[in-house]
């Protein structure tokens, strides 16, 4: 089977050579320049031949786009730390308006899609990253956010309406310099922020906009849910192909997503405790227990979010060798 063909046969249950699987990370400082980004993302896969490739721009490039100023955070995460914020009070939420086409940033993230594509090929799908207009809304927000909602709620509905607009046009941009997936992630969508009638009303209404927009110009969306007490009853529900989450932190697990969900199941891999600072038996062990909850079918092999940037090279590739096996 190639990579195309392995992931289509795990969307839809079927008998695979072998489990597909796929890990990815930040690249800190480099990713803010498609040159430099686009050669670490083929360096990666090359030196590790996943089954598909997700590309990860600059943490909180939303903020970005907005004006918010940040600097390296310096973590194992490669994410950065917000020096100002977009949104200061509950009147800014007004303030935010689709961005253009031609936004420095879009074209940047548009850019670093193409270069990666032009060398790797076809052969090898490749995800660009969006978020859910809740999570660009935390991020321009920071804690002030759940405070703002609950306060202020035509003011930020607004502001997700809009933000959901510059996600859209995001995705677009990409697929139009060759992504051929999306990987589309929500922060907010757990207990432990929202309650259920706020994580329909701000999260899955506009979740769903967005992916109805965007569906039938891809070939597959994987929904990536971050964080512990998720509301999967009704994100497993959502129009995608691939759902990801925190699966050996959180319910559900993997046998038991596989059963509430139509179509493949990403995960089986701690990637803190295990894959940053386990041993490559530790990340054997995870993976023929994931193979185990799931039969072998409906599965990818994956971390539960971005893999360290401190990850050994060893057990990366303990991973990637275990499915071979």
């Amino acid at each position: 089977m190639n990579k195309r063909e392995r992931i289509h046969a795990a969307i839809h249950k079927q008998k695979v050579d072998r489990p597909p699987i796929a890990l990815w990370r930040h690249f800190p400082g480099d990713d803010l320049d498609a040159e430099k980004h686009a050669r670490r993302i083929v360096e990666f896969q090359r030196a590790y031949d996943f089954d598909f490739v997700k590309v990860t721009p600059a943490a909180s490039y939303i903020a970005e786009m907005y004006g918010g100023a940040l600097r390296d955070a310096g973590n194992r995460e490669g994410t950065r730390a917000h020096v100002t914020r977009v949104v200061n009070d509950g009147r800014d939420w007004k303030k935010i308006e689709p961005v253009p086409n031609d936004h420095p940033v879009i074209l940047r993230e548009r850019e670093t899609i193409r270069r990666a594509r032009a060398e790797l090929g076809k052969e090898v799908p490749i995800l660009q990253t969006i978020f859910s207009p809740l999570s660009c809304a935390r991020t321009l927000a920071g804690e002030r956010l759940i405070q703002d909602l609950r306060e202020h709620p035509g003011e930020v509905m607004h502001a997700l309406q809009h933000l959901g607009m510059t996600m859209e046009r995001m995705a677009r941009n990409s697929i139009d310099a060759g992504a051929d997936a999306l990987f589309l992630a929500t922060q907010v969508a757990s207990r432990d922020v929202l309650t259920p009638q706020e994580s329909r009303a701000f999260g899955q209404s506009y979740n769903l906009a967005l992916l109805n927009e965007l569906r039938g110009h891809v070939d597959f969306i994987l929904l990536h849910i971050h964080g512990e007490n998720i509301y999967y009853e009704h994100l497993f529900k959502y129009p995608v192909q691939i759902v990801n989450w925190h699966d050996r932190k959180t319910a559900p697990t993997l046998a038991e997503g596989k059963n509430l969900f139509d179509g493949a199941v990403a995960g089986g891999l701690d990637e803190w405790n295990v894959l940053a600072d386990g041993t490559p038996e530790q990340i054997r062990a995870q993976i023929d227990d994931a193979m185990q909850q799931t039969d072998g079918s409906g599965l990818i092999v994956a971390a539960g979010c971005v893999i360290s940037t401190d990850t050994p090279e060893e057990n990366i590739r303990a991973a990637r060798n275990a499915v071979e096996g």
